[in-house]
C-alpha cells in the first residue's frame, strides 16, 4: 500500500481515477433519466443530481485548462498541440453538458425519450473518447510531475463530488 504522499504525487493516475468517478456519475445520470421517462423518480431529485454531475465536470475541465495544463505546457512543450486538442474538446462537452441540463430541467411525461437518449448517448460518447485521449496522451506526463501545491491542496481538476 501507498502513503498518501506517493498517492498524492501519482497525478495522472488521480486523473484516471476522476474519470472512471465521472462515468459512474453519468451511467447514475442515465439510470435517472430512464426511471423518470418510465414515469418513477421524481424530477427534481433527477434534476439535482444532473446539477452536481454537471458542476463535478465543468470544474474539472476548468481546473486542467486553468491549472494542469498550463503546467503541463510549461514542464513538456511537445504535448502543447494535445493540451490544445484537449481544451478545444473541454469546449465541445460543455455544449453537449449545457444540452442535457436543459433537457433534464425540462423532463416530462411529453418528453421524447428517443431525444433524451440520443444526447446522454451523445454526451457520453464525447467523454469516453475525450477521456480515453487523454488518458494515453497526458497520464504518464502528470505521472512524472512534482507540484508541491497539488500534494497540499487537491486541485480542481483531481476532485470528486463535492470536495
Amino acid at each position: 500500500m501507498s502513503s498518501p504522499t506517493e498517492r498524492l504525487t501519482a497525478f495522472g493516475n488521480q486523473l484516471i481515477e476522476v474519470h472512471l468517478w465521472l462515468r459512474e456519475e453519468l451511467d447514475v445520470l442515465r439510470e435517472g433519466v430512464e426511471r423518470n421517462l418510465s414515469g418513477g423518480a421524481r424530477p427534481r431529485e433527477l434534476r439535482a443530481h444532473c446539477l452536481t454531475f454537471c458542476s463535478a465536470f465543468d470544474r474539472h475541465h476548468r481546473g486542467e485548462d486553468g491549472g494542469a495544463f498550463r503546467v503541463l505546457a510549461a514542464r513538456f512543450p511537445e504535448l502543447r498541440p494535445v493540451l490544445e486538442e484537449l481544451s478545444q474538446d473541454h469546449r465541445v462537452i460543455e455544449e453537449s453538458l449545457r444540452r442535457v441540463q436543459a433537457i433534464v430541467d425540462g423532463l416530462s411525461p411529453e418528453s421524447d425519450p428517443d431525444e433524451v437518449r440520443r444526447e446522454l448517448d451523445g454526451l457520453a460518447a464525447l467523454m469516453e473518447t475525450h477521456f480515453t485521449y487523454e488518458e494515453k496522451r497526458i497520464v504518464s506526463a502528470l505521472n512524472e510531475l512534482d507540484v508541491p501545491d497539488w500534494r497540499r491542496v487537491r486541485p480542481e481538476f483531481l476532485r470528486t463530488g463535492e470536495g
